[in-house]
């Protein structure tokens, strides 16, 4: 049987890829520290099941295309409280920011068309890319100068006939990296000159943990039909299974070819887009408790990472992920022995293996994304595995 060439240059998910090996090792009776997948473990808040309680309508109808309207209404008034002003048609619902992001990438990528992200960055964006026709032309970084990327050389190096986007995670998955306001300025200036879309994925805003105030690329209103921003309650309110996201942006023209899209899979989920309305009513002494909580994550398993001899690796300044170089010869080799033949008292651990996050061949073949969403004592645990590991790993 034949298939479609475009899902064949797509690979399997670097934070899953390892799931049979971890079903294999815990049906050997291993305890695994999972440090692989951004699921993060803090409580997604009542607000969301007591409005799912509550929904008493006889029939669970479609929800409207574009959305449920107190759900727009909520992230309309969220973006008020940053002060950007949205007209209602500039946002559209979408099942997580995955679709969110499908649905801009049908809209602006023919075939060989290409969109500028910097690597690493999560993976997912290469298979939604690849299936539009389309390729990640990666903005090359490393570890050695802590993933950084906002120069107006390194990013104009790189544009060319085919470029039709700049997309950048910010904060970012999977290095950390925060923007600066004169940065997120820079790209975006660079957008305009070369009559790019700018994307941003802003899911992870609210956990940035130098004091800084919450940015968006929606501020700059000069550029108001080169931006898109992709949004979600997944990490905001630790509500990945809710699958709610949202399309942002003030061009007219790509709002309402995204509608096309909109239409055709019908609706997000009812429920879903009811109980995400009502997160919004969270206030922010609940973002300030989970900041704090992240930024401790974050600083125990830098200090486990800086007593392992041979890792490079910067301090994140956001998102709740660490992106290190190990000082082993292969990470995706590495995770699958730690699997198959490691445990130090019946414990093992879990990381995604990094050359899935670069679009460059051999890239990050010794790189990691750790996921810190587990609680302290389970991080010191798993980074004091992570340094048997590699001690034992590179003594065979």
């Amino acid at each position: 049987m034949k298939f479609s060439s475009k899902i064949e240059k797509c690979g399997l998910s670097p934070m899953r890829k390892f799931h049979p090996f971890a079903v294999a090792a815990e049906a050997k009776g291993r305890k695994i520290y999972h440090l692989n997948i951004g699921q993060p473990d803090i409580a997604t808040p009542a607000a969301f099941f007591d409005a799912v309680k509550g929904f008493t309508q006889p029939v669970l109808e479609y929800a409207p295309s574009p959305g449920v309207p107190s759900f727009l209404e909520a992230v309309r008034g969220y973006y008020a409280k940053l002060g950007i002003k949205l007209a209602p048609g500039d946002l559209l619902a979408a099942t997580g920011g995955s679709e969110a992001l499908e649905m801009v990438l049908e809209c602006i990528l023919d075939d060989g068309d290409e969109i500028l992200i910097p690597e690493p960055f999560y993976p997912n964006y290469n298979t939604f890319t690849r299936v539009t026709g389309g390729l990640i032309h990666p903005i090359p970084t490393t570890p050695e100068e802590g993933y950084r990327y906002a120069e107006r050389s390194r990013i104009e190096a790189e544009i060319n006939e085919h470029t039709r986007a700049i997309m950048v995670t910010n904060p970012g998955n999977p290095t950390g990296v925060v923007l600066s306001h004169d940065e997120m300025r820079l790209i975006v200036d660079i957008a305009k000159e070369h009559n790019l879309f700018v994307i941003g994925d802003e899911v992870y805003r609210e956990f940035v943990y130098g004091g800084e105030g919450l940015a968006t690329m929606l501020e700059f209103e000069d550029a108001a039909e080169n931006v898109i921003v992709i949004d979600s309650v997944s990490k905001r309110f630790s509500a990945c299974g809710a699958r709610v996201g949202v399309l942002i942006s003030r061009n007219k023209d790509l709002m309402s070819h995204a509608m096309k899209y909109c239409q055709g899979r019908l609706c997000s989920a009812t429920l879903d887009q009811v109980g995400a309305a009502a997160l919004y009513t969270v206030g922010p002494e609940y973002f300030a408790s989970v900041r704090d909580e992240y930024k401790k994550r974050r600083d125990t398993c830098m200090e486990g990472l800086a007593k392992i001899p041979g890792v490079v690796c910067e301090c994140p300044k956001g998102a709740f992920y660490i992106m290190a170089k190990l000082p082993v010869d292969n990470t995706d080799t590495f995770q699958q022995w730690l699997l198959e033949e490691f445990e130090d008292k019946g414990d093992t651990v879990m990381f995604a293996p990094g050359e899935g996050f670069y679009a460059t061949p051999g890239k990050g073949k010794d790189e990691v994304r750790l996921a810190y969403v587990l609680k302290q004592a389970d991080l010191e645990r798993a980074m004091e595995l992570l340094a048997l590991g590699i001690k034992a790993y590179n003594a065979r």
